[in-house]
């Protein structure tokens, strides 16, 4: 993947998708917890109005979060990268967080944990790229994954 097909990379919704987002995304929103999916909120960079959707929320070993765009620069990236802070919600539960996005040479391992415990449901959008990928294979795709470390 070339530096600029990775730093605009972005895979739309397609097909069944924007009907099963909908879905997807009401459930955090009753409160429920379907493998860690939360309802991520970022104010629009342009409109600041809350715009949502639904994100896995990683924690690593030690203790970090992140967020990590499978889909690459989506309007919530976008939207994050100006707000610079936004809320994780399940139900009634709000928890505000700030966020800070990762260098590509630091998302190696973070990509590594995203697949190893998403894989199943975001493979896809990864395109042959698995946990078991080398750090090199890691490295190259980097750049078209967008990665933020929530405080």
């Amino acid at each position: 993947m070339d530096t600029h097909t990775a730093a605009t990379r972005y895979i739309g919704p397609t097909g069944m998708d924007p009907i099963f987002n909908r879905i997807a995304n009401w459930l955090p929103k009753l409160g429920i917890d379907v493998a860690g999916g939360r309802l991520l909120a970022v104010r629009g960079r342009k409109s600041g109005e809350w715009r949502t959707t639904l994100v896995n929320v990683l924690t690593t070993d030690d203790g970090n979060r992140y967020l990590v765009a499978p889909r690459g620069h989506t309007q919530w990236v976008r939207n994050l990268r100006v707000a610079g802070a936004g809320e994780i919600r399940l139900g009634r539960k709000v928890e505000a967080f700030t966020a800070t996005e990762v260098a590509d040479a630091d998302k190696i391992p973070v990509l590594r944990a995203y697949l190893d415990r998403w894989g199943w449901e975001v493979g896809r959008f990864f395109e042959g790229v698995t946990q078991d990928a080398t750090d090199a294979e890691l490295a190259d795709i980097a750049p078209g994954f967008p990665v933020f470390r929530l405080a």
